[in-house]
């Protein structure tokens, strides 16, 4: 009895250790179904199971919609940038057939040798570009040979219908239709549309199976309407162009503004380069010169000289000044007229451009008032139009100046300008004595709240001035326009170089207001090194500022005021019948 009880005390332990080993086993099998039915019913992500995302994975594909980048247009909604469908054509290098590399190459327009190099760097991966942007029907003829291993992916390719004509403003972009340069750049968030998703099944090697269909469409970019005129912008680029190459100028800029918008109604450079077709694209021809370059705006800041001799209460535009014997020495530097012009008023000072004159007022005034007066007009200050690489010129505020420095500055020389920065200073005579900002967008001929720069009884004298610059006694006649009575100021200065000013070298400039009694545009024309004898600012730049005014005015609808006689009578009616 002893021996069986103790017996069974043995194998007790034993069967516990069953029991435990068979709960063990059932707990991992209630778990075992629990995931199971968790993966196939319980745990869901946006509709889906855990294994239907597993399979989609590795057979559902998503995949990009190309969204439509924003138009660019002018201010009367000529298209300036618009983007086309094209195809780029993709291939897979690890389902690649090999053995139509030839008949591929021939379809690409490649050599073999070069098709074989690009494949070869592209080993073991699995997307390369073949070739971007191809027209669709070009690409619908490459697709068409059913080559395995070799894809087409539809894309957008920026097209610019106005060329070379405003390709600095408007800018460009990349493979990727992305902004780079010009309004492209400065405006891309705006311009970028929002790409669209769409779904479809591969199989294996990577092939479409099925279209499963647009999960989000693509929402195109927003457009941009610019404030130049497309009129006018061929306008000024055929007569920068000849003025140029006459003068086998280095390069040349011309910018107009709406007097009382501050709009820039057209904005050209010269050389340039075509934006749809960038192989033979030259350093310096994509530069925005009217923003970006700067000059030594020389005489064409007498006339804000001028507003300081006005303002001071000292002068009159009548006042007389004694410019004999023809020159005059401040310090070490000697100052020359042509002639000697003797004895007269301030306004035939500025007509002349008198050398002497502008010293003697640079003398009295001293340079300070002249100084605050820049600074009023904005000169070294930034525009503020948001273009990439916009400069702002220099003014210097040294706290101890050379009795040279005073009176150059005077002369515009010491400080530099951008074209457009030039154009803004000259808008004020033009507007009153109002500042306005300036715009490289449409304002609608609306003009915002501008400031009051200087009276509008100064800018009317100073007006009347730069009418008589191009009268028969300044030195803008070339500057004039049949039918339209226009003013503005010369300016001739020598190019700086690594060892100071260079004597043969030069930058021609004129900057004007037309029509002079009832303003409606600025402008300011700017040719960088012109060669020959008729390099000054009388003769290289006023020439085409009285081309390209003379066609704007049209283009604006601008009634001549200055006709003559014959001419005026017949447009009214009253010289009889023919």
């Amino acid at each position: 009895m002893k021996a069986a009880a103790r017996k069974r005390a043995q194998q007790q332990p034993s069967m516990w250790r069953l029991y435990l080993v068979a709960f063990a086993l059932l707990s991992m099998a209630v778990v075992l179904i629990g995931r199971v039915l968790s993966l196939q019913i319980l745990e869901t992500e946006r509709g889906y199971t855990f294994l239907q995302n597993q399979g989609d994975a590795r057979s559902l594909r998503s995949a990009e919609i190309p969204a439509y980048r924003g138009v660019i247009t002018d201010r009367h909604g000529e298209p300036l940038a618009v983007s086309t469908p094209v195809v780029s054509i993709w291939a897979n290098p690890l389902h690649l057939d090999t053995e139509r590399l030839p008949e591929l190459a021939a379809a690409l327009g490649m050599t073999l040798s070069s098709l074989k190099e690009r494949v070869a760097r592209y080993e073991g991966k699995q997307f390369m570009y073949l070739d971007r942007h191809r027209v669709p029907h070009e690409a619908r003829e490459i697709l068409g040979k059913r080559i395995r291993g070799v894809y087409g992916e539809r894309e957008y390719r920026r097209f610019y219908p106005a060329g070379e004509v405003a390709a600095q403003l408007v800018g460009f972009t990349n493979l990727d239709d992305e902004g780079i340069a010009g309004m492209e750049f400065a405006f891309d968030a705006h311009l970028q549309g929002v790409p669209g998703k769409k779904k479809y099944i591969k199989d294996l090697r990577g092939q479409m199976i099925r279209d499963i269909g647009v999960v989000q469409p693509a929402r195109p970019g927003n457009p941009l309407r610019l404030s130049i005129d497309l009129r006018l912008q061929h306008l000024q680029h055929r007569e920068l162009a000849k003025a140029v190459t006459a003068a086998g100028a280095a390069s040349g800029t011309v910018v107009t503004l709406d007097a009382h918008t501050g709009e820039v109604l057209a904005m050209v450079n010269y050389p340039v380069f075509n934006p749809n077709s960038r192989k033979n694209m030259k350093g310096g021809t994509t530069r925005n010169r009217a923003l970006t370059d700067t000059y030594e705006p020389g005489s064409t800041m007498k006339s804000l000289t001028l507003v300081a001799a006005l303002e001071s209460g000292l002068y009159t535009t009548d006042t007389m000044i004694d410019t004999s014997p023809g020159w005059i020495r401040v310090g070490p530097k000697t100052y020359p007229d042509p002639r000697n012009y003797g004895e007269i008023s301030l306004s035939r000072v500025i007509e002349k451009s008198s050398q002497v004159g502008v010293t003697k007022l640079a003398v009295e005034l001293g340079h300070e008032p002249i100084w605050e007066v820049f600074n009023r007009f904005g000169i070294g200050q930034p525009l503020g139009t948001g273009f990439p690489g916009e400069s702002a010129g220099v003014l210097p505020n040294r706290p101890r100046w050379y009795s040279t420095e005073k009176i150059s500055l005077a002369f515009g020389y010491g400080i530099t300008t951008t074209p457009l920065q030039l154009a803004r200073a000259y808008s004020v005579f033009a507007n009153n004595g109002i500042m306005q900002e300036v715009s490289l967008l449409a304002r609608d001929g609306e003009a915002e709240e501008g400031v009051q720069v200087i009276s509008p009884d100064v800018a009317a004298e100073v007006l009347k001035v730069l009418g008589r610059v191009t009268g028969e006694h300044g030195t803008a006649r070339k500057a004039r326009v049949a039918g339209y009575e226009v003013g503005g100021k010369t300016g001739t200065v020598h190019k700086v170089g690594p060892q100071g000013y260079i004597d043969n070298s030069y930058v021609a400039l004129f900057a004007g207001v037309a029509p002079v009694d009832d303003p409606r545009v600025v402008t300011v024309v700017v040719i960088n090194e012109p060669k020959g004898e008729s390099y000054g600012g009388g003769s290289a730049a006023a020439p085409v500022f009285s081309k390209v005014t003379r066609g704007a005015l049209r283009l604006l609808g601008v009634t001549p005021t200055d006709l003559p006689e014959e001419v005026a009578v017949a447009s009214t009616g009253r010289g009889g019948a023919a």
